[in-house]
């Protein structure tokens, strides 16, 4: 089965369960397809063991990928290609981290910022979804957590879901209204650690990256600290989650080649796109550190060439799974650890390097698409980027 069918044979699974009231099937089990690195890709860092944001103690990543029909739109009924992606930081276990958020250009929506900058804290998980969708996602976040225990004795559960989209316009009936409930649930339920899909999968089903098919990348980087120059060093991950919908042709680097000039094409003719970054790391940082982190995804997204354009919604999280229970609130004092701002660089350099990375797996562990109207949007050639390694001397 092919890639295109494979994601078909997901979203007929899933209508057909939801016809029958049952919860769709997740997305079938990760598959072997080349990433950045095995096109010989010279990053710079350390990768964890899957290089993803898995990699960090915890998280798990959950999808629901729709993909139906073809040919001409008709609002309401397709072709439909998109879905929702959902990170939850310590799982399914109900603990607030610590976070922080940063909007480089604030042209999209990321739900639940407002408190998360007031408290410091990241109370649920994690959605990302098409723009159209943003509500029905909420809502559905609110609901799944009510209905797994959450409710407090009057029956309420308070909370403020983080949820965060880009544009899916150009291959998706983003009018159509296609991510449900079902949907959501669908993908929190089924989250899990390990390796996960790249690519045209859950809320970057639609996606369009440096005008070739973008869509969900991830990374990830294992750094070593020392608190002084005997001490035995620390491990920790760092691992990034991006939705890569953003970029013009021309714009788009690797290692420094040129490679969206050396491989021309248009699918628009003004950018109609964003980037959601998702950092993750087991790190102990405060909340203010932690914004300073998803600052650095802007140097990471600059990196590939972008100069996030006027029309593209920039936002991006961090959160830290160090410092178990610091909301609790059953002691009037609670004890935390962080690591001093004089020793962050390493984590600032990880969190650059895999967001890099990220958004090239995004663009190689991907295949072409035809969505709506026919608009088809090609995928990366992995030859061509092959011989611009040797071109220029770059491949490791």
């Amino acid at each position: 089965m092919n890639a295109t069918s494979r994601l078909v044979a997901v979203a007929f699974l899933a209508c057909s369960a939801l016809t029958q009231g049952r919860e769709p099937q997740t997305s079938p089990p990760p598959t072997q397809h080349p990433r950045a690195r095995d096109l010989g890709i010279p990053f710079d860092g350390t990768p964890g063991t899957l290089n993803a944001i898995t990699d960090v103690p915890g998280v798990e990543v959950g999808y629901t990928t729709l993909v139906s029909g073809d040919g001409k739109l008709e609002v309401g009924k397709g072709p439909i290609r998109t879905g929702v992606t959902a990170i939850l930081p310590r799982g399914k276990t109900d603990d607030p981290v610590y976070a922080g958020v940063f909007s480089l250009n604030g042209n999209g929506e990321m739900t639940g910022t407002a408190w998360l900058e007031e408290g410091g804290f990241l109370e649920g998980p994690i959605a990302i979804t098409n723009t159209h969708s943003v509500g029905v996602v909420r809502d559905a976040i609110i609901d799944w957590r009510v209905k797994k225990g959450g409710a407090d004795p009057g029956g309420f559960y308070w909370s403020l879901p983080v949820v965060a989209e880009t544009w899916d316009g150009w291959l998706n009936d983003v009018n159509g209204f296609h991510v449900k409930p079902e949907h959501v649930f669908n993908a929190l339920n089924t989250a899990h650690g390990g390796a996960i899909d790249e690519g045209s999968v859950g809320g970057g089903t639609g996606m369009v990256c440096y005008e070739f098919k973008g869509g969900t990348g991830t990374s990830s980087r294992r750094i070593e600290m020392k608190e002084k120059k005997d001490a035995a060093p620390r491990t920790f991950t760092v691992g990034v989650l991006v939705q890569a919908n953003f970029g013009r042709r021309p714009q788009f680097t690797i290692a420094g080649m040129p490679v969206g000039k050396e491989i021309p094409g248009q699918v628009y003719p003004k950018e109609n796109g964003s980037c959601i970054a998702v950092v993750a790391t087991d790190a102990p940082l405060l909340p203010h550190q932690l914004k300073r982190l998803a600052r650095r995804v802007s140097l990471g997204l600059a990196r590939t060439g972008t100069v996030s354009g006027n029309g593209s919604g920039d936002l991006f999280l961090a959160f830290s799974t160090a410092n178990p229970e610091a909301s609790n609130a059953d002691k009037l004092t609670r004890s935390v650890e962080t690591i001093p701002n004089d020793l962050l660089d390493p984590v600032f350099d990880a969190v650059v390097q895999a967001t890099e990375e990220a958004v090239v797996n995004a663009l190689i562990d991907n295949q072409s698409m035809i969505g709506r109207d026919d608009h088809k949007v090609e995928a990366l050639s992995h030859d061509r980027v092959r011989e611009l390694l040797k071109k220029y001397n770059r491949a490791r």
